[in-house]
């Protein structure tokens, strides 16, 4: 059985992970985060500082808000003091599935009986996690989106052990925090949300590796189409390319078909270190992307 969940521990700091830590904590929970990468947090915080200058969607929480929220996060030097009273550990590490079953099974061994681990994964199922653990009935996924540009999505998808009331709890703390959460009722690759995401992301950089269009018209035709400040292109460099490129490979590593393996243009990108937003490059230069620039849509 599960434990009433008061106190969070995230598990990784990069954008998301960091995001998560903050949205909690503003909202009431005890947070503690660690990351092996002790200057993480504080990175993640300015990514999110120049996100929230050049947004035109409402986020979240404000800066203000979001520098109040950080007074109260946990920041620990150790794994062990993070997990310390934990009821709700996410974790938010890079999208390898070899990582993440090495990480849940220090988190078992480390975390409290009775606590939840959580996935922020961007497409594995967490039942590929999960057997890692002693507590596969414990294990979910909980993906959040951008939430300092107010995507206040949660994909919520339980391990094939999870019991429906697992569900119903984690997607009740999902609301507490001000946020949407969008349950799977059956096991897929990608969840919900980002798997619709993910067929328009695959489509756009097929179509941009393939040579038949320019990635910034495709992002043209999406921004003025569905009314958004970013396009495909845009968002893939908000996540990151490297983390984009990890996600493809994933689908590609559960179905095999060739027609998921990523454009191998993206892979060159990211060897080259043109991996969007927190590198300064990825199919745009920043802080000033064209995409921002008056006239784009006229173009």
């Amino acid at each position: 059985m599960s434990r009433e969940i008061r106190n969070l521990a995230v598990v990784g700091t990069g954008n998301l992970g960091a995001r998560i830590a903050l949205q909690a904590a503003y909202y009431g929970y005890r947070v503690s985060t660690w990351d092996p990468n002790p200057a993480s947090f504080d990175h993640s915080m300015a990514m999110s500082e120049d996100r929230l200058k050049t947004t035109t969607r409402v986020p979240t929480l404000t800066w203000v808000q979001l520098g109040q929220a950080a007074e109260k996060v946990a920041r620990c030097a150790q794994l062990e003091q993070a997990l310390e009273g934990a009821d709700l550990v996410i974790e938010a590490i890079p999208e390898n599935l070899e990582m993440k079953r090495e990480m849940y099974a220090r988190l078992d061994a480390l975390a409290p009986a009775g606590a939840i681990l959580a996935t922020n994964s961007s497409s594995i199922p967490v039942s590929l996690i999960a057997d890692a653990t002693g507590r596969p009935e414990l294990c979910v996924n909980t993906h959040f989106y951008t939430l300092d540009i107010g995507r206040n999505l949660v994909d919520v998808m339980g391990s094939r052990e999870a019991s429906p009331e697992l569900l119903e709890q984690c997607a009740a703390w999902v609301r507490s925090i001000g946020c949407v959460p969008l349950t799977v009722r059956k096991q897929i690759h990608g969840f919900c949300f980002n798997r619709i995401w993910r067929a328009i992301k695959k489509e756009s950089l097929h179509m941009w590796a393939g040579g038949y269009v320019d990635y910034q018209d495709i992002d043209r035709g999406w921004m003025i189409w569905s009314g958004m400040d970013q396009g495909p292109f845009g968002l893939m460099d908000n996540v990151g390319l490297d983390v984009v490129y990890d996600i493809e490979m994933s689908y590609y590593a559960e179905s095999g078909d060739p027609k998921d393996h990523p454009p191998g243009a993206l892979k060159e990108k990211v060897t080259r270190g043109e991996l969007g937003t927190k590198s300064g490059r990825g199919f745009y230069s920043y802080p000033e992307p064209e995409y921002k620039k008056d006239g784009f849509l006229k173009k």
